[in-house]
């Protein structure tokens, strides 16, 4: 049996004014008051609305307490304990899972005859459990408003009941005026209050009508209390599509009706709110259609064609509601509540353009922030680089990712076919600046890494030639190197960095290069001063002068080498490197591109760079004073990462563009994403030593563990395209693999392979046997086509075609791929991979030397991996220094359900 109610309203309806919805008289009660969004959400309500919250129950928690700003609140198990208690209320709020909300209800209702509304805040209630817990309400005399809302809030009575209407601080967002609020919206009911701010405009009454399909407090009842609302001049609803609620409705006063969705009258299945799926003619258009005839209005509003009438609006954007009511009420003859708080146009309070040039439009200047925000931000504003969150990264990156669809993979957003294109320094910079560097930079990092490859005296170098001496294979060696620049070697560089930050932080400094700024007025200390000194065992060494003259010679700017030269004293190499680092850190570190832990570990990363390819080059070779015959001032001054490497490689001075495959090959194998074997290896060492007190991570440590997960088979099989390739070729007489006028018929040679390889697999086949994988062609991705490609061959064989670069290694193995399918051996024409081109333009580089017998097929292998070496240093930094910043201790673990015994 029905409660009567409200006369002449057919079902009961308690609440005969908006002032009735959220009261100082309410006492609360919330079910789940320990869940996780009440324990956020309800001591703000209890606090602001003057302690409304008598207790709160959670089953099995009688006795604790939740504390709040205005006292704690007692929790019980269930609602009859906090009555026998003495607690009294009429008001329940509901945050119960879905499935425990009719239930809480009914126990709601059962226990207390005084209970006058319930607030459910709780999303996709069962539409069954729903129309119970309307029937249990009707017949109890009971109001309901929710589900799947943020609650009710009255801002002249500062009372809030229920979920997060006005947010964190509802005293800044509820401010007392003559707007009424009704949304299917939780979230946008706070918006729209502090949007009509803006205009003047303050609030009364605010509800959040919740979603669900079932809408308990709907728009027919609210307007039966806007009318009874003296406070209430004239209401904002913002309706979703689906449902009937506003069909045919007299609200009584003016009504700014948003109405939004249009795109969900698309949809098959509720997206957002279960309730905001159109049925038949209850869709956004239809909605509108209502409130404009309602209205008289014949349109929309919009700011370019305002349609207004005295009854109302009707917009689409909620940014336009201020404006829309303002022009209503004139037409009523109403003004603003109070002084506009402002405006709705873009305001930042802090900007960063990534060092970007932005149109004048978008280019805005930030203001200051309202407090206590402003306070904090200016606390961060001198917060120097980027602050990243920590989680686990087990086969996870924030540096590297691979295109699942080109197999392409990227590195701080540039591809490693990109970098192919690049100079050597630049993208030997990118891990660390998470940038490609720019002329000034290159030219210091040439000069830093310069500085670090001769290692005569080194033991580093004493270490590397005895692993080579062993027998070991290229990345052992370069471990063995890499080893020995542990943290006492690379200290002092480290502090120097820090230093360096510290003093030039809140300088105003926003360029490294900028040579003309001043910084007279940055005191240094005696310590910092003994800090930058050369000390005695460094008297006889020649390579501090040296890079001070490199980088002069080079053009090179750097206000933190000006810096440390106008100290007047004599500077030490670690001084010098961390200056270059700053320099070169500088810009992405203010632009919070990188963290200050990464530019103060970059000196790290550069001596090692240095290190592990100077270990490549024998020992007989490091002279004082000069590398492989070439002096320690050319190579300072004039010559590029690329032109060491080459050497390292090659024992040779590169001539012209000599460097350039080389180059390419290093851009191409710097990474294959964070699930390749080298890439596991360093973000393991990473884990091992753990991350999160980043000051125990041994950098060199990490390099050594890329280095100990390469292999013969991850990193030395480039030398399989090329063993092919060798065999081919090694008595045709071939002199020189870049003159197309080589005088081999290429097609009959590839017929050969071709007819070669058929008879091979037809053998193999009679036998059972596998069929031998030809190295560089075909792929697991790129197949299925009549002709197939990998577009990262194609993409760097164009390119060397537009630069009338050829190499005949390269044709060869389009013949060769045309041929075995011509000749029946491949249902389809394979594609020619970037393994083939790996192998293509080493052995172009390689192949005189090897014809003339300076080179073995052993030397060929080391070659090749040392290569997979050079690019994968590269890809390594950025997985380390990623891990670094991001990953926890030991997050590289795999637990111990999905492991396997085997036996």
């Amino acid at each position: 049996m029905h409660k009567p109610g409200i006369e002449g309203i057919p079902y009961y309806l308690g609440i005969n004014s908006l002032s009735e919805i959220a009261t100082r008289d309410d006492t609360v009660v919330v079910l789940n008051a320990m869940g996780g969004e009440s324990r956020q959400v309800t001591p703000v309500s209890h606090a602001f609305s003057g302690g409304n919250v008598v207790f709160g129950v959670s089953p099995g928690r009688r006795g604790q307490k939740l504390p709040t700003p205005a006292g704690d609140i007692p929790i019980y198990n269930n609602v009859r304990e906090g009555l026998e208690d003495g607690h009294r209320f009429n008001t329940g709020v509901v945050y119960l899972p879905p499935s425990g909300v009719r239930d809480g209800v009914a126990e709601l209702i059962r226990v207390n005859p005084d209970l006058r509304k319930i607030v459910i805040i709780t999303e996709k209630v069962a539409v069954h459990d729903a129309r119970e817990i309307r029937a249990m309400a009707q017949a109890n005399g009971v109001d309901v408003i929710g589900g799947n809302c943020l609650g009710v809030a009255d801002s002249w009575n500062r009372v809030r009941i229920g979920g997060a209407l006005g947010g964190d601080h509802p005293d800044e967002s509820l401010l007392k005026g003559s707007i009424a609020i009704f949304s299917n919206s939780g979230g946008f009911t706070t918006t729209i209050a502090q949007y009509l701010a803006t205009e003047g405009w303050g609030t009364s009454t605010l509800i959040s009508s919740g979603k669900d399909v079932y809408i308990h407090y709907g728009a027919r009842d609210f307007a039966h209390a806007l009318k009874n609302d003296d406070r209430t001049k004239a209401a904002v609803l913002y309706v979703e599509p689906g449902g009937y609620y506003e069909r045919g409705v007299d609200f009584g006063k003016p009504v700014v009706a948003c109405v939004v969705g249009r795109w969900k009258s698309k949809l098959t299945r509720a997206v957002g709110h279960a309730g905001a799926m159109a049925g038949s003619g209850d869709r956004a258009e239809d909605k509108e259609d209502w409130f404009i005839d309602a209205f008289g209005t014949g349109g929309l509003f919009t700011p370019e064609d305002p349609k207004v009438s005295a009854k109302g609006a009707v917009v689409t954007n909620i940014a336009h509601i201020p404006a829309a009511l303002t022009a209503v009420m004139k037409l009523n003859g109403v003004e603003t509540d109070f002084a506009s708080t402002g405006s709705l146009s873009l305001k930042p309070w802090m900007s960063n353009d990534q060092g970007l040039t932005l149109p004048a439009d978008i280019d805005l200047p930030p203001v200051a922030a309202p407090e206590p925000y402003g306070t904090q931000i200016e606390v961060i504003g001198k917060q120097i680089g980027a602050v990243i969150a920590r989680q686990t990264m087990k086969d996870k990156s924030g540096a590297s990712s691979m295109d699942p669809k080109t197999q392409v993979t990227s590195v701080h957003g540039k591809s490693v076919l990109e970098m192919a294109l690049e100079p050597l320094e630049a993208i030997f910079a990118l891990p660390l600046v998470h940038e490609i560097a720019d002329d000034n930079a290159r030219a210091l990092l040439d000069v830093a890494v310069a500085a670090e490859v001769n290692l005569v005296g080194d033991p580093a170098l004493v270490a590397a030639e005895a692993s080579r001496e062993a027998g070991n294979s290229p990345n052992v060696v370069m471990a063995a190197a890499a080893s020995i620049i542990g943290p006492n070697r690379i200290d002092r560089a480290l502090a120097c960095a820090r230093t360096l930050i510290t003093l030039f932080a809140q300088s105003g400094l926003r360029d490294g290069q900028d040579t003309g700024f001043d910084a007279s007025g940055i005191a240094v200390d005696a310590e910092a001063r003994a800090l930058f000194a050369a000390d005695d065992d460094e008297a006889d060494d020649p390579r501090p002068e040296a890079v001070l003259k490199a980088v002069a010679a080079r053009g090179g700017k750097s206000v933190f080498i000006d810096f440390l030269t106008g100290l007047g004293i004599r500077l030490s190499r670690d001084a010098l490197l961390a200056a270059i680092a700053t320099t070169i850190a500088w810009g992405p570190l203010l632009r919070k591109r990188i963290t200050r832990l990464t530019a103060e570990t970059l000196p790290w990363y550069l001596r090692l760079y240095g290190v592990m390819i100077g270990a490549t080059i024998p020992a007989e070779h490091h002279r004082h004073g000069s590398l492989w015959g070439i002096p320690r001032q050319e190579r300072f001054e004039h010559w590029t990462m690329a032109d060491l490497c080459f050497l390292a490689m090659t024992g040779k001075k590169p001539q012209g563009e000599d460097a350039l495959p080389l180059q390419m090959l290093i851009g191409l194998l710097i990474s294959n994403g964070p699930g390749s074997i080298s890439a596991q290896g360093a973000k393991g060492a990473v884990a091992a030593d753990g991350p999160q007190t980043p000051s125990r991570v041994q950098i060199n440590k990490a390099m050594i563990g890329f280095l100990s997960h390469s292999g013969y088979s991850h990193g030395g099989n480039g030398f399989e395209g090329m063993a092919m390739l060798l065999e081919e070729f090694k008595d045709t007489g071939l002199a020189d693999p870049t003159d197309p006028g080589h005088g081999l018929d290429l097609k009959a040679m590839a017929k050969r392979f071709a007819e070669a390889y058929k008879a091979e697999k037809a053998a193999a086949k009679e036998v059972g046997g596998e069929v031998r994988a030809l190295p560089g062609i075909h792929h697991p991705v790129f197949k299925g086509n009549q002709v197939n490609y990998d577009p990262r061959e194609r993409f760097l064989a164009e390119y060397l075609e537009k630069r009338g670069d050829y190499n005949i290694f390269l044709a060869f193995y389009r013949e060769v791929v045309e041929a075995i399918y011509a000749v029946g051996a491949t249902r389809n024409v394979f594609c020619v991979n970037v393994d083939a081109v790996i192998a293509a333009l080493l052995l172009a580089i390689l192949w005189k030397d090897y014809r003339a017998g300076k080179l073995s097929e052993r030397a060929l292998e080391t070659a090749a991996f040392t290569v997979f070496l050079y690019g994968r240093m590269i890809g390594s930094a950025a997985e380390i220094d990623d891990h670094l910043n991001r990953g926890r201790n030991m997050d590289t673990r795999t637990p111990v359900s999905a492991c396997g015994f085997v036996v």
